[in-house]
Parts: C-alpha cells; structure tokens; sequence
C-alpha cells in the first residue's frame, strides 16, 4: 500500500459540492478582491479563535510582517523568535528592518524555551515571536510574564496551529496578535495562498486592514506607505466552507496521532509530546530517531512518504549567515533537525494506513 504524506484530493471531495457552491457566489457577486466572502470569514475566524477582530491577508508571511510594521517594529529594533521554524518568521523580521534574534527550543515540545529569553533581551528588542509549532502550542503563560516584565509585544505564529490551546485558550488569542497561514497543506487550507491576523486590539486591527490595503482607510487617502496584501474573494468563500469541518478535522487527527502512539509504545521511536498545557492538533506529527535519513529512505522505498521540518535551521541558512551564528549555537534545534521525521498525517489518514506507516517503521528499527 501507498500511503502519501498528505492527501489534499481526500478532502476536497468530502466537501467538493458545498466548495463549488460557495465560488459560484462569489463568481455572482464579483467581488474578486475582498469582498463579502472576506468579511464573513474575517467574523467567523474571530469567533473560532476567541478573538474581536480577524483581518485577512494575502499569506502568513504577511499576516506577521503587517502585525510587526504595525506595531512600529523597524529599523534598529530587535525581535526574538525559535531557529526551529519555516523561515518566514524571520523573514517577516528581516523586511521590518528590525533584526532577528533566536533562543533555543524545548527538547520535548520543540517550542521556544522561556528559560533562555530573558538572556537575549537588550535595549533594542521589541517583540517575541513564538512559533506553535506542528500544532502544539508554546509555553505562554512563562514567555507572557518576561514579556510583561520587560514591555514587548507577543506575536504569536500560529501557522501551524489552528483550533490548538493553551490552557482552554485558542491559539492565536493570547499575545498582542496571532498570526495564521492558510496554504493548502494546513489544518485550515486554502486553496491557494492566504493568511489572517487575528486580535483583540481594535486600533491594531484597523492599522493591518489599512496597511493590507496600500495604508488607506478612505479610497485615495494613503495615511501610510502599505501593501498589495487583500485576502481573494474566492479564499474567503473557500475557507468559510472549511472551518464548519475543522474542529472534526481536528479530532480526527488527534485519533490518528492516538493510534501512531499506541503503535509505536514499545519502541525507539520516540513520538510527539502533548503538554499538559496544550491541546495538540497534529499539523505535523513528528517522530524522533538517530537514524531519520535511512528510515526515510526506507519507508520510501516501501511507499511510505514521509517528510522533515526543517532540515536546516534557520541560523544556518545563508541567507542569514549575516548573523553570525555558528553551528553549536543552537544545540536542541540542531539535534531536532537531524531526527525528526514527519510522518503521513491528515483527517482522512485510515487506520489501515496508519498500520502500514508502522509495521514499516518497527520492521525498518528492529533490524
């Protein structure tokens, strides 16, 4: 059996008829560019995250750099964040022309490691970033408190964490904003790219729905230098059809991660933490193992296809060798990009796929 890392078409024709009927309003009403199909998802993605305001944009990338310039994050500032990301967390830094500065993750959750914050902190830092990764989310309650002690912002990069918790709160909800992606493969996908801010910050909100929107809040009245960054009319339509199915999409990935750790119990492979803190959603399900590079292989060969987030940390990207971090700076994200894998994970994931993905892993570290 075959069984692919992600499985888009599965879901999509669970939902093609409600999808299809969805695009044809907006197709009726031309609304192509924001829009009513935009606004309705901007109240319902409020609502799911707890939150007053949600203000849809163009990508996840954007949802984070608006957020950043429109807390006047620029030049000269700092902003710490996790090496252990995709690299637009610190892009969205970079194109502030604030700095970025990483702490280490945690060895069981591989989430920022509050401990290490407040070593990092200088006259210069404005924010934090931390980054929910794979679905599970940071410690806020620690990085919220230093973050109160030393007067920064808390951006939170939910990108990988719609519908997670902290302590019964949505993901998204507890820092100044919480920023989403919406690319296809995500727990709440597009279909196409997007993104969204969410906040309970009224006068925030306001800054990012001008800032999306070339800096005007009146047509032809540009009250700051802005962007192309509109949410499509189509994007909207799409994921207001979604997110009735994401909570159930959500639990099914949970009872999917059940089954993997079961399976798995009484083996080497050590599986994803759940904090007692958190409620996991299982964008990624990573496993960890010294031998990840033959065991992909491997299980590639048998038609298993598995993937890595992310096989270089970010301070060893070129891109941000300007940095100047070497290799050692970080050791946890180090020891995690060399033995995470990330296993086949989605809402529609079978049982009988689940059992192939492991009788292939435990035949392939048996051995």
């Amino acid at each position: 059996m075959t069984v692919p890392f992600l499985d888009l078409k599965a879901q999509y024709v669970s939902i093609r008829d409600e999808i299809h009927e969805a695009l044809t309003r907006v197709m009726d009403n031309t609304a192509f560019a924001g829009g009513p199909a935009v606004a309705g998802f901007e109240k319902e993605f409020a609502s799911f995250c707890g939150c007053e305001f949600a203000v849809g944009v163009g990508s996840g990338t954007e949802a984070l750099w608006l957020s950043l310039l429109a807390l006047e994050i620029g030049s000269g500032d700092e902003v710490i964040t996790v090496p252990n990301s995709f690299i637009a967390t610190a892009e969205a830094i970079s194109f502030t022309g604030a700095r970025p500065v990483f702490v280490d993750v945690d060895e069981q959750t591989y989430n920022m490691n509050p401990d290490l914050l407040e070593a990092v902190i200088t006259k210069k830092t404005k924010a934090i970033i931390p980054v929910h990764l794979f679905g599970h989310t940071a410690d806020m309650d620690a990085i919220l408190a230093i973050a109160k002690k030393k007067g920064l912002y808390v951006v939170e990069d939910a990108a990988q964490a719609h519908g997670a918790q902290y302590k019964g709160q949505p993901a998204g909800s507890l820092g100044i904003a919480g920023c989403f992606s919406f690319y296809p493969g995500k727990n709440l996908g597009a279909y196409g790219e997007a993104g969204a801010v969410v906040t309970n910050d009224a006068s925030l909100a306001e800054k990012i729905q001008m800032l999306r929107d070339h800096g005007q809040k009146k047509k032809h009245e540009h009250a700051w230098i802005g962007w192309n960054s509109r949410m499509d009319g189509f994007q909207g339509a799409i994921l207001s059809v979604k997110l009735k199915y994401l909570s159930e999409w959500n639990e099914a990935r949970r009872r999917c991660a059940r089954r993997y750790n079961e399976l798995l119990e009484n083996s080497s492979i050590v599986t994803p933490t759940e904090a007692d803190y958190a409620r996991h959603v299982y964008h990624i399900y990573a496993i960890c193992t010294r031998n990840r590079d033959n065991l992909k292989n491997s299980l590639a060969q048998k038609g298993v296809h598995c993937g890595i987030h992310y096989p270089i940390p970010i301070h060893l990207q070129p891109a941000y060798a300007f940095l100047g971090y070497k290799k050692g700076s970080f050791p946890v994200t180090e020891k995690c990009v060399q033995e995470l894998l990330s296993l086949p994970m989605y809402p529609e994931l079978s049982a009988e796929q689940i059992e192939t993905v492991t009788t292939a892993i435990l035949a392939e570290v048996h051995n």
